[in-house]
């Protein structure tokens, strides 16, 4: 398996590669987010994972992830931020990131959340003997086994937040689920943080289930609380 980390701080860039080689990974670095970006330049899916700093120089870590999925790399991404910044969880998972890791982490932990994400790429490569978990909402077939939602026959990847907030929100249907839930609950942060980047995470999520997103049918914004899922 081949790993893309993305750190400035050398003695940590480092450190991540001498434990994940010994881990059995392929590890190559890069200190800046035009270098990581530039990894990919004419490359099919060159990496596996990527471990990601949020708080690089020039191109940040949040501009990268948008940037990577404009171009539809859609591979397991873990955010590095710094303890005590919940805001930039919130931002780097609207962005497209797959989970978070706050600095100092634990070296366990780190290896568990990267076998974690993987499995991803096990779900996709086994989706044919997996038992269906499937359902569907405004005629999009999600499948919760490979994370895909199928759209006139071609299939978009999610991530895998995103698979967590539409099966949180389906097991709620019908009923207003607030923004501070939907941080807490789903993605394990504090509730006083700025909720303003959960609403960028829904238009992305409309792009997926609505037919019109200016106009949405099935994932409706509940005034001066949160959001509501209708499968329509």
């Amino acid at each position: 398996m081949r790993v893309l980390v993305v750190e400035d701080e050398q003695h940590l860039a480092e450190g991540l590669r001498f434990n994940l080689e010994a881990e059995g990974f392929e590890v190559t670095v890069r200190d800046n987010g035009e270098d990581a970006l530039a990894a990919f330049t004419g490359a099919s899916a060159p990496f596996d994972l990527l471990i990601l700093d949020v708080m690089l120089p020039g191109i940040d870590g949040f501009e990268v992830i948008r940037r990577l999925r404009d171009e539809r790399h859609y591979l397991p991404t873990l955010i590095l931020t710094a303890r005590g910044r919940p805001d930039d969880v919130v931002k780097g998972i609207a962005a497209g990131a797959d989970d978070y890791l706050a600095k100092p982490f634990d070296l366990g932990v780190l290896i568990a959340r990267i076998k974690s994400l993987l499995r991803r790429r096990q779900w996709s490569a086994e989706k044919a003997a997996l038992p269906p978990n499937q359902t569907v909402i405004n005629g999009r077939r999600i499948d919760f086994n490979t994370l895909e939602i199928e759209v006139d026959g071609e299939r978009q990847p999610l991530t895998v937040m995103e698979a967590n907030l539409l099966r949180y929100l389906l097991e709620r249907e019908g009923q207003p689920v607030s923004r501070a839930e939907i941080l807490d609950k789903v993605w394990q942060v504090q509730s006083d943080t700025d909720t303003r980047a959960i609403d960028n995470f829904i238009v992305r999520l409309r792009k997926y289930l609505e037919t019109d997103p200016t106009h949405p049918e099935c994932l409706l914004t509940v005034r001066g609380v949160g959001y509501r899922l209708n499968r329509v």
